[in-house]
């Protein structure tokens, strides 16, 4: 693999861990809300 394929290697892997961390961030941000919304309802 040449310097320049490896660079591009790493930055389109670097971009999809980015890409998964904010998914994973939306999901728990999510469920956090779901929790406090059904925990506040009085029924």
């Amino acid at each position: 693999m040449t310097p320049d394929e490896e660079r591009e290697f790493l930055r389109r892997r670097k971009a999809r861990n980015w890409v998964v961390a904010i998914t994973l961030l939306f999901f728990v941000v999510l469920f956090y809300a779901i929790t406090i919304v059904r925990i506040g309802d009085p029924g």
